[in-house]
């Protein structure tokens, strides 16, 4: 849930980044292959189709983990042995669980600069009458969106300030980030969940596995005694005969 909400609302709340740098900035794109504010967010976007896809392949191994090690927990006092397969997947996972983690902890990191950024701007959008004889101004050049040599800035009092407070764009884009970083911090606390669960597991599988193995061993020395005490029988039987 945590990673559908941050994909959706981040991809969306980029968007709507490029029609407010298009439509109240006047940023352009840079011809050719020119690494620009633009080219950037396009990266990020496909940043976010990876994590996606990730998590889908993600979400498919621990259905299969949970297919070889399910059972093993449920029968753990039974005759059901455990495959070392269920075992490597579930090492594997943990592993895989703990990156994610890290990943995700930088990325929830990353989503609050927008969200600061943003909040600066809605705040001064929504104290207009505070910042009415100020003349504050929102320069690109200060969040490294554009050249040094590049003047993209809009301040307050200006026709084009009015209208972007004034516009859907940035109240959306602002609520989006927020839900985008809301997103992330779930998915921190769902990598959390997925480890304490995993490492759970990995315990119980350990604990069945010597359990079978003693099991295996007690049934071999029951038999060797059957044996024994089969072949002393017939001895004594032979030498009474």
């Amino acid at each position: 849930m945590g990673v559908a909400l941050f994909c959706g609302c981040g991809h969306e709340a980029l968007s709507g980044t490029v029609t407010i740098l298009q439509n109240y900035f006047e940023v352009i794109r840079a011809p050719g292959e020119t690494l620009d504010v633009f080219t950037i967010i396009d990266i990020l976007k496909y940043i976010i189709y990876g994590l996606a896809a990730g998590f889908f392949v993600f979400g498919v191994l621990l259905l299969v983990e949970g297919f070889f090690t399910t059972g093993a927990i449920r029968d753990l006092y039974g005759e059901f042995k455990i495959t070392a397969c269920g075992r490597c997947l579930t090492a594997f996972l943990i592993f895989l669980a703990y990156l994610f983690f890290l990943v995700w902890l930088g990325v929830t990191a990353f989503t609050s600069l927008p969200v600061f950024m943003y909040f600066n701007v809605w705040s001064m959008c929504q104290n207009t009458s505070l910042v009415e004889g100020a003349n504050f101004c929102l320069d690109l050049r200060q969040f490294g969106a554009v050249a040094i040599s590049e003047e993209r800035k809009v301040c307050t009092g200006s026709e084009k300030f009015f209208k972007m407070c004034e516009s859907n764009e940035l109240d959306l884009t602002f609520h989006l980030f927020v839900c985008t970083l809301a997103g992330a911090g779930a998915a921190v606390i769902a990598m959390v969940h997925f480890l304490m669960a995993l490492a759970a597991n990995w315990g119980y599988l350990k604990d069945a596995s010597r359990m079978q193995k003693y099991e295996d061993i007690k049934s071999k020395e029951e038999q060797e005694l059957h044996d024994i005490h089969s072949t002393r029988s017939k001895e004594r039987l032979n030498a009474y005969t």
